[in-house]
């Protein structure tokens, strides 16, 4: 069995067993990738996630908790498959502001509330929400929807909030419903 009781076979329509292919870790090698795993956000952030590959083919994905993928990366799958993960397009919110000043002030305000927020160059992004949408509006700032992948900053701690000597600290995204 496949972590969270995900069978490693499943019956196709004509009632054939079909084995499904596990990916358990990532791949940093110099090979190509030969397959393709779109994935949004949310569902990068699985660590036990049953999918399929653009192929068709059905994946079980098995990666150490708090494991979160990021487009491009490259998968090791059991049978030797390299598989690159894309971020699939997803509706965001893009939000601008007049100066630095008042888009800092708008990324404190997200931040304060733990939201993943993509930064890029005089913009950041966010999932789509609308109370999240009418509290930028209150602050000034301009929210255009718009469908885009997704790639939020990295947080600041490992496995949640650590503090001196709970051991070393690597880049997390809280997210605050995983759904």
């Amino acid at each position: 069995m496949l972590a969270d009781d995900v069978p490693a076979t499943h019956a196709e329509p004509d009632g054939t067993a079909s084995a499904m292919v596990l990916i358990e870790s990532l791949y940093t090698g110099v090979h190509a990738a030969t397959e393709r795993l779109e994935l949004d956000f949310v569902r990068r952030t699985r660590s036990r996630l049953r999918t399929r590959l653009a192929s068709g083919v059905e994946v079980g994905l098995f990666l150490p908790r708090g494991t979160i993928l990021r487009g491009g990366q490259k998968l090791l799958a059991r049978d030797g498959r390299i598989v690159e993960v894309v971020s699939a397009p997803e509706d965001l919110l893009e939000v601008r502001c007049a100066d630095a000043f008042e888009l800092a002030r708008a990324a404190y305000h997200l931040g304060n509330r733990h939201v993943p927020v993509e930064l890029g160059e005089g913009w950041l992004r966010i999932q789509t929400d609308h109370v999240l949408e009418d509290m930028l509006l209150g602050l000034g700032a301009e929210v255009s929807p718009l469908r885009a992948p997704f790639e939020p900053e990295a947080g600041a701690y490992a496995h949640g909030h650590q503090h001196g000597g709970e051991g070393a600290s690597a880049a997390r995204i809280h997210l605050m419903d995983e759904g």
